[in-house]
Formats: C-alpha cells, structure tokens, sequence
C-alpha cells in the first residue's frame, strides 16, 4: 500500500432511531421509517405485535391467538433498516442516551439518536396486587389463554361435582369493571353459556349460569354516555348478565370476592372464575423518564408530556400510546397510531434539516363497544362541533366488525377472522376452545397458592 495514500473515509453512520414496544405505536413508528434514512431498533418484551381489542373473543375462544398476535420479525422481515431485539427494557438512562434490556440472564445495552418509548401500559388493582391471583386481566395472550382456562375449567369442575353451593360457586362469573372490555367480556361468557355449551354437559345445564357485571361507577361505559351506558346495559340484562352498578370490590380470594355497596354494605359473592377489567397503569418507564426530566405523571402513572410528544429539555425523545397522557386523548388504538405518526413525521423534519415540531393535534374518530352478536355502541364525534353521532344495536354491530377488520394486521388473519366471526355468530360453534394441560396446571397451582399461609406463599 501506498504510504502516501490516503484511508479509506468511512460514509457517516446514519442516525439510530429506538422504539421501545411492538403495539400500535411502535409497529406504526416502525413501518412509518422503513423508507426513511436512518437505522431503526424495535426493543420488544414478545415476539408479537399485539391487537389488544379482540383478546377477550381469544379468552372466549370465538377467535385464536394467531389471527390477534402476528410474528414481529414476520412483519418487519423486508425492512432492512430494521433490526428487532427481543427483551424487557429495564432502564432508560437519557442523559447518556442508553437502554439496557433483559433477555433471562442476557443484558443487552442500547443506544440511541432518537427514541420513541411506546412500551404501554399494565393492568392496574389500584393497590390491590394481589388480587391478581384470583382475578387476571386482559392484557396479554396469556393472560386470554389463562382465563379461557379458567372459565372452561369451571364448567368441567362445575360437570363432576355433587355439591348444589359448589356448583352455583363455579358456575358464577364475576367481571369487575364495566369499561368496554369489561361490557364485551361479560357478554361473550354470556353467550357462550346460553348458545355454545347448552347441550355439551350431562350433569349441569350451562344455561344455569349466572355472570355478574361489578363496577364501582354508576353507570355502564361512562366514555359513551349515559344513553348508550343504558342501552349497553339492557342488552346485558336481556343476556343474563346481572350489572351491578356502585359495587366496590374490597377483598378476593380464590373462591369468591366482598363487595361494598354504596350505603356501605359489605356482602360476600361466591365465584371460582373472576377477571378483572377496571383499571389500567402507565408502564413503569414513565417513573423513570418523569424522574429525569421533570415531567409530570398522572394518576395512572402515564407522562404528561410536552405538546409536541417529547420531554421536557429532550426533544430527541418521544412518549407515545398509552404511556402520555395528553389531555382529551384516550387510550385507544387510534391515538397511539396518531401519535408515532406525528412522532415519526418530525424525526424524519429533522434528520432532514427542516425542523417541524407542530403541537399533537388528535382526530377523534370515535370510540365503539361490542355488547353480544348483533349488537353494538358507537359514538362519532361530528367533526367542527361539539355533538356525536349515537348509534346501538345492529348498525353499529356491523361497524364495529368493519373498523376492527381494518385494524388487523395481515390479510390472511382478516380472511380467518371473517370465517371464524361467521361460524360464532351465526352458529353455536366456537372454533378456539382448546385448553392446554399447562392452563390446568396453572389454575391448580393458584388453588394452590390460596391455601397456603403467608409465608408459603411468599416461598412457593
């Protein structure tokens, strides 16, 4: 080699943009910079993107796992600006711009140019953590895998038992919170019971069994009004469901649960099966960027962040989805779409010397809640006013199937939803009713647990 000659210049390394979570704001902020020129790192806890909305007809066993979970890797496969590393994010560290993520044993350090934090959000007990035990959310695939198995166990219970107040114990369903998963869950358990499963036991008579609605609000779905609160909660009352309205619950164990009502009455209901929908809190990552900046968390531990997405004297990161809280923005699919959108637009201004960090402005396009088969409630935002377009029943039933179509990822899980959607709602068949040995397993380790004293529970 020539000593005279010059090295070989090395091309500038593009800028590396992280996003933290697989959900509808990272996979949006993902495939949003698939063209853009910058390297992308999507650090996720599961090798899926995740259609939360449609967990509960998992749980339900009307559609599976597959259709609402597509691979991650599968999905951002072609993007070659893409890598995907899989592993919970344990510290974000801004002033050295570094994420450190955990694999089991493996700790993967991270660092970054920008970053969008879009991890999500946890099911909140307000304080009562234990109470998880007994009465799981619906957060995850395996938390609708868990309880598919609990609430098909206690039908199978329910069969081989000879005992009258053991039978009416398992063969009651308690849904805490009347929110939309909360209204959606208790009517699919509803049907289940009353259509699927009528003829499939000898010794017990499905139709028997009693679902109970617990809220501590008083009224069903408070985002939709009280008109079509009501009109949910009648189609309920036609179902079976027993909506119990000002009901708080107190304390849980295994077989059953104390409610306080509101004149402060406090009474015992008997039920194996319980899941809990009543609440949600901001991942645990909001605390971390909250205490390095300054920025402010509300009640439910979300950020509120700066009008642009970004934190306070960090504008190179941005807090999307469930974790900010930004007033008059709910906690929706369509919001945290919105979000990486305008997160990814002013990343993308701003790799290109042309600055653009116009305020978050959010188009509500309304909000929708399935309450049984041919039957829904929708509220439409009419744009440029301060009114709503309030539909129930069978029209906003066909809606709600259309705009949730629209949001799955993948053609082919659409096509097998349509077909699986077909068999549920116009037969008595549900296609998903598989309980695996690990599901029994796991209930029997909870039944387990619940008779222990403290202290064995604490070891095992």
């Amino acid at each position: 080699m020539n000593a005279d000659a010059s090295p070989t210049q090395q091309p500038p390394a593009r800028p590396h943009v992280v996003i933290i979570g697989s959900g509808f704001g990272g996979l949006t902020a993902a495939r949003r910079l698939r063209r853009a020129d910058v390297d992308v790192t999507v650090i996720a806890r599961t090798t899926h993107h995740l259609f939360q909305p449609l967990l509960y007809q998992v749980a339900t066993g009307v559609v599976s796992e597959g259709q609402i979970a597509p691979s991650l890797r599968t999905l951002l496969g072609t993007h070659r600006n893409t890598r995907v590393i899989l592993g919970e994010v344990e510290t974000i560290d801004l002033a050295h711009r570094t994420i450190e993520s955990r694999l089991l044993d493996r700790v993967t350090h991270t660092t970054y140019d920008r970053l969008i934090v879009a991890a999500g959000a946890d099911q909140s007990y307000f304080g009562n953590d234990r109470f998880a035990e007994f009465a799981p959310g619906l957060k995850t695939i395996d938390d609708a895998l868990e309880l598919r198995g609990r609430i098909l166990g206690a039908f199978e219970q329910a069969e081989l038992s000879t005992d009258a107040a053991e039978r009416e114990r398992l063969l009651t369903f308690v849904v805490v919170g009347a929110g939309a998963t909360g209204v959606e869950m208790a009517g699919q358990i509803a049907e289940m019971a009353g259509r699927t499963l009528r003829d499939a036991f000898r010794s017990i008579d499905p139709t028997d069994t009693k679902v109970i609605l617990l809220d501590a609000a008083d009224s069903v779905l408070p985002p939709f009004g009280r008109k079509l609160g009501a009109r949910a909660a009648e189609r309920l009352g036609e179902l079976g469901v027993d909506v119990q309205l000002g009901a708080m619950v107190v304390d849980m164990d295994f077989h059953g649960l104390m409610v306080k009502d509101p004149d402060g009455t406090i009474r015992r209901i008997e039920s194996q099966c319980k899941v809990w929908s009543a609440g949600v809190a901001g991942n645990p990552l909001g605390a971390q960027l909250a205490e390095q900046t300054g920025a402010e968390l509300d009640r439910a531990g979300r950020v509120r962040v700066e009008p642009d997405l970004t934190l306070p004297d960090h504008p190179e990161v941005f807090v999307i989805g469930d974790m900010m809280s930004v007033e008059g923005v709910p906690g929706m699919a369509p919001a945290a779409i919105q979000a990486a959108q305008h997160a990814t637009h002013a990343i993308v201004a701003d790799i290109r010397g042309r600055a653009d960090r116009r305020p978050f402005t959010y188009w509500d396009k309304g909000s929708m809640a399935t309450v049984s088969r041919f039957s829904a409630v929708a509220r439409i935002p009419i744009p440029g006013t301060s009114k709503s377009i309030e539909m129930s029943g069978f029209v906003a039933w066909i809606g709600w199937l259309f705009l949730h179509l629209i949001y799955l990822v993948g053609f082919r899980n659409r096509f097998l939803t349509v077909v699986d959607w077909l068999f549920a709602f116009t037969t008595r068949e549900r296609t998903q009713l598989v309980v695996t040995e690990q599901q029994v397993f796991a209930r029997n380790a909870i039944h387990h647990l619940d008779i222990l004293t403290d202290d064995d529970r604490r070891a095992a």
